[in-house]
This record gives structure tokens, sequence and C-alpha cells, in this order.
């Protein structure tokens, strides 16, 4: 079972490498909410998005001869830049399988992010179908897979937010009452919620889904992860279908709380962090933020940490 431990190993190791994003205090938002409201902005990431995190962390730990047979991943962008990004600096080859629905905004930076190391492959218009074929070649080409959320290290390489948002709270005297995190296949939440409830109990750790894609709501419900049988796939970075065994089991001991936000909303809350903040998000980035709407009442006059979790949006995705 993944621990703190695991946690601040992991953040050793990618001390350096990532960025130590901002935890900025908001004033828009804290006025409009009646709260006070932070954003941990993982958008300003090297790759605008967390998955760099887990991704790196993950293939750090590769043996030699793993590394020189290469790795695949599966992913709807993010993770896959992550990937790319950490084979480029290593000079490991790779192979990333991508959705053909997948933002081009998303596939170019893969290529420009992986260069020469990486191959793609545009395969079904799901993660969930698209993960499939990796595995598939993975097995019959002897490579290993770098799974993009269920896996200890990729989750310990997430789970550096919390480490990071814990330390600057420390540093500033923040002292939080929760935090709301982006769930699609629960590998940042998992890390987020098993550091922060190892060592700040007292925080309530939520996660937000999007409506048309509540994977872990499901998980919750059957007492483990299921595959629903259709999703809205317009919030791209957590439109999952299904969680991990791992991400389910840290998610189920640690979240009390999960709470679901429409799609409409995440794209009023898109519109609005651009125009009124200048703040570029991705529509999972916004899912946190947009959820401070279902969840007004309850952050009334509370001190809230919201995480962006990714800044890869597609400009040409706006009329959508």
């Amino acid at each position: 079972m993944l621990s703190s431990k695991d946690i601040i190993k992991a953040h050793k190791v990618l001390n350096g490498v990532v960025v130590n994003t901002p935890l900025d205090y908001d004033h828009y938002l804290s006025e409009k909410y009646g709260a006070k409201i932070y954003l941990k902005k993982e958008n300003a990431q090297r790759v605008r998005s967390f998955k760099i995190r887990g991704a790196y962390y993950a293939i750090s730990q590769l043996s030699k001869e793993e590394r020189e047979r290469g790795v695949v991943c599966a992913s709807a962008g993010n993770h896959a830049q992550g990937v790319a990004y950490t084979c480029n600096e290593m000079k490991i080859p790779a192979t990333i399988f991508m959705p053909i629905t997948t933002p081009q905004q998303k596939i170019g930076q893969v290529r420009f992010f992986g260069g020469d190391f990486v191959t793609i492959k545009l395969v079904g218009d799901t993660f969930d179908a698209s993960a499939k074929a990796a595995q598939e070649f993975t097995v019959s080409e002897n490579r290993t897979f770098i799974d993009p959320f269920d896996d200890a290290h990729v989750q310990a390489g997430q789970g550096t937010v919390a480490y990071e948002i814990l330390e600057e709270a420390r540093k500033e005297s923040i002292d939080f009452d929760a935090v709301l995190v982006p769930v699609g296949g629960g590998g940042l939440i998992a890390g987020v919620s098993t550091y922060i409830k190892e060592t700040s109990p007292e925080i309530e750790v939520i996660g937000v889904e999007a409506n048309g894609a509540r994977s872990m709501k499901a998980a919750f419900e059957a007492g483990g992860p299921v595959k629903l049988k259709e999703i809205d796939k317009f919030a791209d970075g957590i439109a999952v279908q299904k969680v991990g065994q791992l991400t389910y089991e840290a998610t189920r001991q640690h979240v009390q709380t999960l709470v679901g936000v429409d799609e409409g909303l995440i794209s009023e809350t898109l519109i609005d962090l651009y125009s009124k903040q200048g703040i570029v998000a991705e529509p999972a980035g916004a899912a946190s933020i947009a959820s401070l709407e279902v969840l007004a009442e309850y952050i009334k006059g509370k001190t809230i940490c919201c995480i962006i979790s990714g800044g890869n949006n597609d400009i040409n995705r706006m009329p959508e």
C-alpha cells in the first residue's frame, strides 16, 4: 500500500526535475464564495500538467535492461507528454498510444517533448480502448508499460503535489480545511489523499468527477472498479471508464466525499478563469474550481485548496 514515505522518496528524486508550482491565494474566487480559496497551479508545470511527476518517477525506477527495451504508455494526452518528456531526457525509446479523439494540441506537444525517442499510435475513441491496444503491444514487443494511474510509483510521484501544498502551507501559516482534487483514473487523488491523511488528517480531501464519467463513484458503490458503459469525453483528462484497483483502494481508504460537476459548468468555469483572471486551464484542470459552485454552502468561511491539474487546452475546442 502506498504511504507518505513513498511520496517523500519520490519528492527527493523529482526535486529540481519538476517545477514546485505556485500555490496562490485567489481574491476573485474568495470574494465570490465567501471563503479563502487557494489554487495549486499544475497548469504551470513543465508539461502544463501534474502528470510529469508520476511518469518521471516511475521511469526513473526502471532497471537498465527495462530502459533499453523501451516503454509503452496509453494516455488521453497529459501522461503521454510526461512520458515523452522523460524519455527524451533519459534517451529511452517510447511508444505512446492515444485515442483518436485526443485534441491536436496534446498530440503536437507529445511530438515536441518526445522528439526522436517517441512513436505515437492513435487507436480507439476512448482512453480504455487505447490502453487495451497499448497493453497488447507491450506484451508482444517485450516492453515495459507505464500505467497512467494504477501504479504505485506513478501515484507516489503524483502525491508530491500534496507534499508541496502542505510545505507551502506550513511556511505561510495556512490552515486548510479541504483540498479539492480532480478524479479520472484516480492516480492524483490516491497520492494526494495518502499524503494528506497520513501527515495532516484534519484536512478533508474531496474528489471531483465530471458527471459524464463518474467511474470512482461507481467503484465506491460497487465495492471495486467497474467499467462504465458510456462516458462524456468533454473533460478528456478525467474521462475514464474504469478506475484502477490500486487507486480505488487508496481513495476508498482516505476519501469520504466525491462530488460530480456538469460538463456545462466546467465549460463556464474555463471561460470565467480565462476572461476574468487570465488563467488557462483544460476541462479536467478546471473541475476542482467548478466544484466550488456545487460545494458553495460547505466552503463558506473555510480555507480551501483547488488543484488545477493541467492547462493543455486546445483553442480549437472553444466552440464546444
